[in-house]
């Protein structure tokens, strides 16, 4: 593509904008000849420092921030000030891929809680109505069936428009997006256009990253605000508090869903919980009904469940094809995912990993301990990551020893910090004596699979779907389902 066909008017152009441009990036460690270089500022590293490198390595022109020091000798290069190179960055990649979201439908999740097993609802219920779909989010990238490797939720700008790119070329119709608050306050969907934008739920998580929650509410919002388009339509979850709010300062076309609020527009009339499926009974615009038995479990899965029939409506998608296509669908890997070996107790794995997530979690497990088993107990074996979000750790402490009847404190993704140093920050908030210390996450769930006994459910949160366990750098192969499966097979 031409030079000048990506440029803005308010781009500071100094050099020839008549090059042809082959590739765009913003690592200069894959810059290629002929490629556009952007100049990124991140959290850990400034691109700046790296632009002789990538007009070394063949950049033909570059993207920085005005301000920063440019090196000009290079009198090959034209040079591209910006005031914001990550706006630059989702502008022009969207350019680049000639504007994908314009020919596709997009729906896009936003949310602390929800957002995977949403998405592939979604998914089952598009498939079902005979559409072709592509989905982009935590656990893998779906092109119809073809599977590609998730290295971000979100995607940076210049992937996620290439995923759109080859998703259109490939006759994808539609495509279900988890959009992380990471992606909305970076831009990397900046200049993407919704034409459904969904809001799950909001509680403490990312703040690391975000310096408060009202912060983090105000990167969700993004979403809605600014992305969606006129005539898109806001899904929104009317029992979060951060919800309503949305709700209330939206002048977009909406859609409210809730087991609480009866005047919601998708509302629960009643539900039932079993060990094998849940059956919902759902009043549509207070005009229609619809049942909905489903495979999946708990009280989360029943937000994520309406959540799908409120994007399924918003489609104008016929009942039938609703009610068909969750009947037929299960958990996405490592949410609410049930190990089943044959052993006489439950167990799930769930990615629950933030405090709000492991309370949900707990408190359905609770609600289905009491349909199958009285006398059952509840053991949970958790841990939290490092390098994150230290606050959160003494308050899923106190959440899972007082959900839970018995906890077993393990190491999760401890990145950089020290294990036993993690699981001192969660103790800090417990305030019973339920529970142990198992630094090894291996031992901890061979652990949990011998102390349960008929009856009993064993939760496992926190890792979910992940294949690995990262530890001073890198990343260890680690399954909590494997280990899980080769446990109760030593057990029989």
């Amino acid at each position: 593509m031409i030079l000048k066909e990506l440029l803005r008017s308010d781009f500071n152009v100094n050099g020839d904008i008549n090059k042809n441009i082959e590739y765009i990036t913003y690592n200069s460690k894959d810059v290629k000849e002929a490629s556009l270089f952007f100049a990124v500022s991140g959290q850990k590293s400034d691109g700046h420092f790296f632009i002789e490198e990538a007009i070394k390595k063949g950049a033909r022109a570059v993207v920085y921030e005005i301000g920063h020091f440019i090196p000009y000798e290079y009198a090959d290069v034209t040079w591209i000030g910006v005031n914001d190179s990550r706006d630059a960055l989702s502008w022009i990649s969207s350019k680049f891929y000639g504007n994908p979201s314009e020919r596709l439908k997009i729906i896009g999740i936003t949310g602390t809680n929800g957002k995977t097993t949403t998405s592939y609802l979604i998914r089952e219920i598009l498939k079902r109505y005979d559409k072709k779909t592509g989905v982009i989010g935590t656990i893998k990238y779906l092109i119809d069936n073809e599977e590609k490797v998730a290295v971000h939720t979100t995607p940076e700008a210049p992937e996620f428009q290439e995923l759109l790119h080859e998703m259109l070329v490939k006759g994808v119709e539609y495509v279900i997006t988890e959009v992380s608050s990471h992606a909305l306050a970076l831009k990397r969907v900046d200049y993407t256009k919704f034409d459904i934008a969904v809001f799950t739920n909001l509680s403490r998580d990312h703040l690391d990253f975000h310096k408060d929650m009202e912060d983090y509410f105000n990167a969700k919002k993004r979403l809605f605000t600014e992305l969606l388009k006129n005539e898109g339509v806001a899904v929104i979850n009317f029992d979060d508090v951060y919800g309503r709010r949305l709700a209330e300062q939206l002048n977009a076309k909406k859609i409210t869903y809730s087991i609480e609020n009866p005047q919601a527009d998708i509302y629960v009339k009643n539900y039932r919980l079993n060990f094998k499926e849940t059956e919902i009974n759902l009043h549509i615009k207070k005009e229609k009904e619809l049942v909905v038995k489903t495979h999946l479990l708990g009280i989360p899965n029943i937000y994520n469940v309406i959540s799908a029939v409120s994007v399924a409506v918003a489609l104008n998608i016929p009942f039938d094809i609703i009610e068909s296509a969750l009947s037929d669908a299960h958990s996405p890997d490592g949410r609410f995912e049930r190990v089943d070996e044959g052993q006489d107790f439950l167990i799930f794995v769930d990615y629950a990993h933030s405090p709000d997530a492991l309370e949900r979690l707990l408190i359905s497990v609770r609600k289905l301990k009491e349909k199958i088993s009285k006398n059952g107990k509840i053991v949970t074996v958790f841990g939290c990551g490092g390098n994150r979000d230290r606050g959160k750790r003494p308050q899923m402490g106190k959440i899972a020893t007082e959900l839970s009847d018995y906890v077993i404190l393990t190491s999760d993704n401890p990145r950089w910090e020290e294990p036993r140093e993690i699981i001192k920050e969660i103790e800090e908030g417990i305030l019973k004596d339920n529970y142990i210390v198992v630094p090894d996450r291996t031992m901890s769930l061979y652990i949990g699979t011998k102390i349960c006994k008929k009856g009993d459910i064993l939760i496992v949160a926190g890792k979910g779907h992940e294949d690995y366990q990262e530890i001073k750098g890198k990343r260890y192969p680690f399954s909590d389902r494997e280990v899980l499966v080769k446990a109760l097979r030593e057990l029989r």
